[in-house]
């Protein structure tokens, strides 16, 4: 092995360098740090209007409200900071269709939870969010970054 030719058994490769295979995929981990922090920042906040909701109505109209708000916020997020694209008239109609399939699978992952595996109302939705987070980004990304032809 040449000196400055990075070590295979090394994670980092030689002399502080990512190894080859962080290289090739460093754009797509720093998108999905993005996501994650503008997802937990999201998350922080439906959850604390789904907290207060709770107070005045029944869980699944909060879970509806605080989701609905959280939509709003999403798109801003995704496009301002995650995907770094345009605000548009179309993916901004077609934000919300991506996320009535997250919203049906996180209602329904909720209803289990608290239904069946008699998980408390209050953390219910941190069942949702484990089980809809990865389709939600893969949706999300596939309509504000559609692959380059």
């Amino acid at each position: 092995m040449r000196p400055n030719e990075p070590d295979a058994a090394t994670p980092g490769g030689c002399c502080g360098r990512p190894s080859p295979i962080l290289q090739r995929h460093q754009s797509l981990l720093k998108l999905v740090l993005r996501f994650l922090i503008g997802g937990g920042f999201n998350t922080a906040a439906t959850l604390i209007l789904y907290w207060l909701l709770l107070r005045f109505i029944h869980y699944q109209g909060a879970y509806l409200l605080s989701y609905c708000a959280g939509i709003l916020l999403s798109y801003l997020l995704n496009t301002c900071y995650v995907f770094r694209v345009r605000h548009n008239w179309l993916t901004f109609a077609a934000f919300p269709l991506v996320y009535v399939v997250v919203y049906a699978l996180g209602a329904l992952t909720l209803k289990i939870a608290v239904d069946y595996l008699h998980v408390p109302d209050s953390i219910g939705p941190l069942a949702s969010i484990a089980v809809t987070m990865p389709i939600s980004f893969l949706l999300t990304r596939a309509l504000l970054q559609p692959p380059e032809k």
